[in-house]
């Protein structure tokens, strides 16, 4: 029989162990009241790269200066001079509310401040901007004496954001202030720094599937935040953002405005007769508590509405608890300026949150006789207004997908943002060798529609399918091709596989690697920076972000390089005039005093950039201009048509252009894409400090100096092997057979170390497919038999063209390519990385001939491909990939319901 379970049954030390808890429990109060009793009467507390002073433990007048202070520091001598040394080393700077003083500043500081405006007194040890950025500590730290005024705020935040289940860093979190349009995004670091507007006082992070966290703004300017995963609500709470408005029969939504955050209830489920208050408990950043009380993204609600009206004087938790949730159609949170804001429209202060309920059924009286349907950007009402009776499918369809309108489905694809511009793009069709047996096009190392689609992904939203170069997302990565070899500029290599969405096609890459050159021996540079100031540029993302980059660049150049700047607003003024670049301090200080303002006379900053440049035109040299802007030209000659005659009317100056795109909501895509090809330059898009970094530091050379030019291909297939051929991507760089050999026609140029991928996707003979059809015999005439095909083992001749940087006079080369298929695991990593990124833009395009492509497939090809990745760029796109996949099940939900 067993033993009854009791403490009898225990072992000694078992019993031992339970009659010892309540002496450990008493045991480690006393520590811990010790421990804070012996913290609260010190005068320093030292912490891990940190000494914190305590002056009110010194029993000194509050008028008090901080420099008599430190006398009665311990271990802190003051010099008659000023100097301050702390346990024999000597403090470099004072920091008073992130301001860093130095020198006979410092004497003046600490005299100036008594211990009556003090809240912090720290010293701390400074590792530098490389530690701070990247968290290697492996340098002597300099000391910093931080004082921290009362009722103090910081004027900008930074930090890092990370993974909260393994602490990993995540890039491209968005970082937003509160109740204002500034925003910055994490870098590949999840590094972030924001400027923090006057009055505002918290921020919101949010990344696509996670849960956003709200940070309330304390007395430092250091905060590091951890995001949760959030993967229930992923998919379809994205959706509905990136439709910026509009809702969906069957998809969860939640709908950010401006000023309001909008839940529709049926995505909800709760029983029958229950409150609502047991319906917001179940939304997405919401706080119930049993009083009542509501907080939103840690801020309290303060006031309910009915349909937009006070509830019983708006007494919150009276509306939550006695109102039934089955009545609710929506649940909105909306900022409350006040019943004078309403009236005049001028909002003032910090806002109230106000919990507004509508109810089914209700039709707000405005909207009697009319559809409003909100888009992304900015939208007059007349342009997205349509009457009921009147308005057709077609013409809603035009203006938001994902709406049933009479019953019929419209299709989920995101337009392009309402004023941003992209150049309709009509993909490359599979082409039959015996009709055309040669393909032609001018190479483009322009990389902006990757960092575009990066921008739209981390917002929560799909890209314009127009905005999706698939050739342009291929050449962001830099590739492990073979440098060229007999002083060339440029060398070839090729390979040939199976095509992963189509076992029985094959995939052909084309990969050309232009030669490197050491920084001390390129030649010097002739730059003007061509800057947009207009009113446009004020917004996130664009000026804000131009000065850094440009800085950037101004770091690079050497004492023979040499600097112009040129804005332009309204109209176009020299801003420096052709400077040195070793005087950095004075270039930067012009960079520093530009702001925003006014419209934008682009064609007379062009004109004015251009005779600039050919004035101080270095024979031999590297003539540019570097034009920062979002394209939004609105004065003078402003069209697409108009900027490209411009730039061609300078091409043969010497001097050419590249373009560096900025911000968002107006972004005019085709006509900066068009001035870069024009004008013998590239197309760049920078959308945070990290493509910044890349662009202007890590590919200088590339971005800047060119090697080879007029750059072109032409690939002929042998038809006894090849039943047709696609190529992928490079859509506007086509050109004529004839162009070829034509050494007038302007292709596209390579700068040092660049690299340039082409991809061909070929149906061998005798596969059947559903992309070739036949037509009937010609009457008229024959087609003319191929002699001596079928005897080759040839699949097709590469030949490719360039120029020396100051020839006119072109150089060929050529490769054959043989019937030597490589097994898909035996590829180079670079093949399958190429192939995983087309893949995703044939998916982002939702690309007629994708086939069998799909996201687990890409996204496992490029984790087996990613390879040496010093700077994480491949690593970044798995990451911009798995969360496309996500923001793509929304639309699979909708369409097959």
């Amino acid at each position: 029989m067993l033993a009854p379970h009791n403490q009898t049954c225990r072992p000694v030390w078992l019993n031992v162990a339970f009659k010892s808890i309540p002496f450990i429990i008493v045991l480690l109060f006393a520590a811990f009241f010790i421990s804070f009793g012996q913290d609260k009467g010190k005068k320093i507390i030292y912490k891990v790269d940190t000494v914190e002073f305590i002056p009110s433990n010194y029993k000194l007048s509050k008028k008090t200066s901080v420099a008599e202070f430190l006398q009665h520091v311990k271990d802190i001598k003051v010099g008659p001079n000023g100097k301050i040394i702390f346990q024999g080393q000597a403090i470099a700077f004072i920091s008073i509310n992130e301001d860093r003083h130095a020198g006979s500043k410092i004497t003046k500081a600490l005299q100036k401040l008594t211990l009556s405006d003090i809240e912090k007194i720290r010293l701390v040890d400074d590792y530098g901007d490389l530690a701070s950025n990247c968290c290697f500590k492996d340098a002597d730290p300099k000391k910093v004496l931080e004082l921290i005024t009362k009722n103090y705020r910081p004027n900008n935040i930074n930090g890092y954001v990370n993974n909260e289940d393994d602490k990993s860093a995540m890039p491209g979190v968005q970082v937003q202030v509160e109740g204002s349009t500034t925003s910055e995004y994490t870098d590949l670091n999840g590094h972030y720094h924001i400027n923090i507007p006057t009055g505002k006082n918290r921020l919101i992070f949010s990344f696509v599937g996670y849960k956003a966290d709200t940070l309330k703004i304390g007395k430092t300017n250091r905060a590091d935040v951890y995001l949760t995963k959030n993967v229930d609500a992923l998919a379809a709470n994205q959706y509905s953002k990136m439709l910026g408005g509009v809702t969906i029969n069957g998809v969860s939504s939640i709908v950010y405005k401006t000023d309001t955050v909008q839940y529709r209830a049926s995505d909800y489920k709760v029983r029958e007769n229950t409150p609502v208050d047991e319906l917001i408990k179940h939304m997405e950043s919401f706080e119930v508590g049993a009083d009542g009380s509501v907080t939103h993204q840690g801020q309290a609600v303060t006031k309910a509405r009915i349909n937009g009206k006070d509830y019983t004087g708006g007494n919150l938790a009276q509306a939550i608890q006695n109102l039934p949730a089955d009545i609710v159609e929506k649940i909105q949170v909306v900022d409350g300026y006040g019943d004078q804001a309403a009236r005049t429209g001028v909002k003032d202060g910090d806002p109230n949150k106000v919990l507004n309920i509508t109810t089914k059924g209700y039709t707000p009286p405005a909207a009697l006789n009319e559809v409003v349907v909100t888009g992304y950007g900015t939208q007059m009402k007349r342009d997205a207004t349509g009457s009921v009776v009147n308005t057709n499918a077609n013409q809603l369809q035009s203006r938001a997908a994902g709406v049933v309108v009479n019953k019929t489905y419209v299709p989920p694809i995101i337009a392009a943002p309402t004023n941003e511009s992209y150049s309709r793009i009509v993909e490359n069709k599979f082409e039959d060798p015996k009709a055309t047996p040669l393909s032609t096009f001018a190479v483009d190392v322009d990389a902006a529609s990757y960092s575009n689609v990066r921008r739209f992904i981390n917002a929560g939203q799909l890209p314009p399918k127009n905005a999706v170069r698939i050739e342009e997302m291929v050449n962001y990565f830099h590739y492990n091709l073979p440098e060229p070899e007999h002083g060339n500029p440029v060398a070839i290599q090729t390979e040939l596989s199976a095509a992963p969405w189509n076992a029985q096609h094959q995939l052909v890459r084309i990969g050309l690697k232009a030669k490197d050159v050491e920084k001390g021996k390129l030649p010097p540079s002739n730059l003007v920076f061509l800057l947009d100031v207009s009113g446009s540029m004020a917004e996130a993302n664009k000026l804000s972000l131009v000065k850094p980059a440009m800085k950037m660049l101004v770091d690079q150049l050497r004492p023979t390089d040499h600097v112009a700047i040129v804005v332009y607003a309204g109209e176009a003024g020299i801003k420096l005039e052709s400077t040195p670049g070793n005087e950095k301090d004075k270039i930067k200080d012009a960079i520093d005093k530009l702001y925003a303002s006014g419209s934008t006379a682009g064609g007379a900053g062009i004109i004015m950039a251009y005779d600039i440049a050919k004035k101080n035109f270095i024979k031999g040299g590297n003539n540019r201009i570097i034009l920062a802007t979002d394209g939004d030209f609105n004065v003078g000659a402003s069209s697409d048509k108009d900027m490209e005659q411009l730039i061609e009317e300078e091409r043969g100056s010497g001097v050419s252009i590249s373009i560096l795109g900025f911000g968002m909501g107006n972004l005019k895509d085709s006509k900066m894409e068009r001035m870069a090809d024009k004008g013998h330059g590239n197309y760049a898009y920078i959308d945070n400090i990290t493509e910044a970094t890349k662009s202007m530091v890590s590919e200088f050379g590339g971005t800047l100096f060119t090697v080879a030019k007029d750059v072109k291909l032409q690939v002929e297939f042998n038809p006894a092997k090849v039943q047709a051929y696609r190529l992928l991507g490079y859509e506007d760089r086509l050109m004529a057979k004839e162009d070829f050999n034509n050494d007038a026609k302007v292709a596209g140029d390579m700068g040092v170390n660049h690299t340039v991928t082409a991809l061909y996707e070929i149906i061998p003979v005798g596969v059947k497919d559903s992309f070739t059809a036949s037509v009937d015999p010609l009457k008229y005439q024959k087609p003319e038999e191929t002699k001596g095909a079928n005897t080759s083992s040839e699949v097709m001749t590469v030949k490719f063209r360039y120029k020396d940087p100051e020839s006119d006079v072109s150089k060929l080369e050529s490769v054959v390519i043989n019937d030597k298929s490589i097994n898909a695991d035996k590829t180079s990593e670079d093949f399958r990385f190429a192939a995983a990124v087309a893949e995703y833009g044939l998916l982002l395009r939702d690309s007629q001939f994708k086939q069998n492509a799909g996201f687990d497939q890409l996204i496992s090809m490029a984790k087996s491909a990613k390879g040496k990745d010093d700077d994480g760029y491949r690593a970044e796109f798995i990451r911009l990939a798995e969360s496309t996949k996500h923001l793509m099940k929304a639309p699979e939900l909708v369409m097959e319901k």
